[in-house]
């Protein structure tokens, strides 16, 4: 009889446990993981595109930084940026010198609605990158233009991400223009800077 009274009771116990809960537990944490670029299987989940689809010479690339064993990896997105057009194009391009890199569509999609930043931990060279950080101030681009500033993101039903770079003159950045570009990205994480509550 009382073994069955301290099975009884252990059942007991875990059921107060599993029924008291707490909002904190309920919350999402501070911060979130959405890519972390430490190895090649990661950099799987990107694909480059780049003016060269439709006739431009610019290229780009995204691999592993090759680094000693205490170092910690992160991927290079690097490239050259030209404003030639391939004699002969068929297309009739208006803009070229850009490069970019998406990430793949996330199975059915990634949900962000309890976070208001994306950060990025990164090392440039000098170049403006393209990539909105706030989310609510996030707009649909395609190859680094803004297609419509009146559409509104669904942070919790993101499908993917990118990060472009062109090869446009902007006086307020110390490297601008056609040339090469390198961009390491460490990773990628969603904030929550303010309370939800």
């Amino acid at each position: 009889m009382s073994r069955f009274r301290s099975l009884l009771q252990a059942s007991i116990a875990a059921t107060k446990r599993a029924l008291a809960w707490n909002v904190e537990d309920l919350m999402p944490p501070s911060e979130k993981f959405v890519f972390n670029f430490n190895s090649k299987e990661e950099l799987k989940r990107w694909h480059l595109h780049s003016d060269s689809e439709f006739g431009g010479l610019s290229t780009a690339s995204l691999e592993i930084t090759d680094v000693g064993s205490n170092e910690v990896l992160s991927g290079v997105f690097s490239g050259n940026l030209s404003l030639d057009i391939t004699e002969g194009s068929l297309w009739k391009l208006k803009h070229s010198g850009f490069c970019g890199m998406r990430s793949k569509k996330f199975n059915g999609f990634i949900d962000l609605e309890s976070y208001d930043t994306l950060a990025m931990r990164v090392r440039g060279d000098g170049r403006c990158y393209i990539s909105t950080i706030p989310l609510h101030q996030y707009v649909a681009k395609y190859k680094g233009r803004v297609i419509s500033s009146e559409t509104e993101m669904n942070p919790s039903r993101v499908v993917a991400m990118a990060l472009s770079v062109n090869a446009e003159r902007d006086v307020r950045v110390p490297i601008s223009g056609p040339g090469d570009f390198r961009l390491e990205i460490d990773w990628i994480k969603a904030l929550r800077t303010t309370d939800l509550i």
